[in-house]
């Protein structure tokens, strides 16, 4: 059986979802929003808070660090410059854990390099993520697979043979793993969400969990996503979508969050067993929708029933009108009046 598990928790196909709210960096750069994300999506029912840990100065070239950034979203004059002012250290990594353990939510974060990964090992993360940009850096993915804790591994622009390969690479080292459906736009058109790949995952993966990393805008989708069999949904979180920032446009605020969080279970409960039964809640209604068999006309005792005799007429709650072929042709034992309910001990 396929199943993920996390700080003891264990999501599988009878579950509900491990949701995750995506911050990347839309703190800003600032400690106090980020433990205010952290509260709300506690609040929300989230039941993890992810953040995102580059080491700039080695992930990018010094051409790309040190490029002109001018865009509105840019907090820096530079893209290195700008990615600095984004990135916390060990002080606002220890901040966010503890507030997090206050809130009773996870807290874990997407290793964007070798050092991100040394970094977050020293604090223990719960869970590891890796982005869909590394999907083909399989050299990283062993290496945050053998520290030993879940992986979630993003797909978004891989083909199937990138992601057959990097899902290898995790399971050699660590079977307990989550391959998440991704569209690496920012945000993807619908027409390029394409979620029945989460069928195709689980069926080209049944010992892995499947899940939906999802850039699109609303909660539908991820709703979407867990009727399709995801068990790991994860979704870019904000305190305020007009926020300066390229993420936020397209992330869920609190409210969306708490409604996709409420919609993910009541899915699960009413995704049911596949067993078509009777509910007790059904019962009053059909007593006064459905028929029964009634008399249309008084008759006496050794009168034989005929068609005309009958009639079908509500409430539900006698003999069924499927069963009326049992009786005609058959002699009546006791008077009966008309509109009155036809009983099998009548004959």
């Amino acid at each position: 059986m396929r199943q993920f598990t996390v700080n003891s928790k264990n999501f599988s196909d009878e579950t509900s979802a491990y949701l995750i709210a995506e911050v990347g960096h839309n703190h800003q750069g600032s400690l106090e929003t980020a433990l205010k994300l952290i509260r709300a999506a506690s609040h929300a029912g989230a039941s993890a808070v992810k953040f995102q840990k580059r080491s700039n100065k080695t992930l990018f070239t010094s051409e790309a660090y040190n490029a002109p950034y001018t865009s509105e979203n840019s907090f820096g004059d530079t893209y290195g410059k700008h990615r600095e002012a984004l990135e916390f250290g060990i002080e606002e990594y220890k901040a966010c854990i503890e507030e997090a353990k206050r809130c009773k939510i996870d807290f874990f974060a997407t290793a964007f390099d070798f050092q991100s990964a040394d970094f977050l090992a020293q604090l223990d993360m719960p869970v590891y993520k890796i982005a869909s940009g590394d999907l083909k850096t399989i050299p990283l993915i062993e290496y945050v697979a053998k520290i030993g804790k879940p992986i979630i591994l993003s797909t978004g622009g891989g083909s199937i043979e990138d992601i057959d390969r990097a899902v290898n690479a995790v399971l050699k080292h660590n079977k307990n793993l989550a391959l998440l459906q991704c569209t690496a736009g920012y945000p993807p058109e619908y027409s390029e969400l394409n979620l029945k790949v989460i069928e195709t995952f689980r069926s080209r993966f049944p010992e892995v969990t499947i899940g939906y990393s999802g850039h699109d805008s609303g909660i539908a989708m991820g709703l979407v996503a867990y009727i399709l069999g995801a068990r790991v949904i994860e979704k870019h979180f904000t305190l305020n979508r007009a926020m300066k920032g390229t993420d936020h446009a397209f992330s869920l605020e609190p409210q969306g969050m708490q409604k996709l969080v409420r919609d993910i279970d009541r899915a699960r409960l009413a995704l049911g067993d596949g067993i078509k039964d009777t509910y007790p809640s059904e019962i009053a209604p059909l007593k006064k929708m459905g028929k029964s068999i009634f008399y249309k006309s008084t008759m006496a005792a050794g009168e034989v029933l005929a068609p005309e005799h009958v009639d079908f007429r509500s409430p539900g709650d006698g003999t069924p009108p499927y069963k009326v072929s049992e009786f005609v042709g058959k002699a009546l034992r006791k008077n009966v009046v008309a509109e009155s309910k036809l009983e099998p001990e009548d004959f």
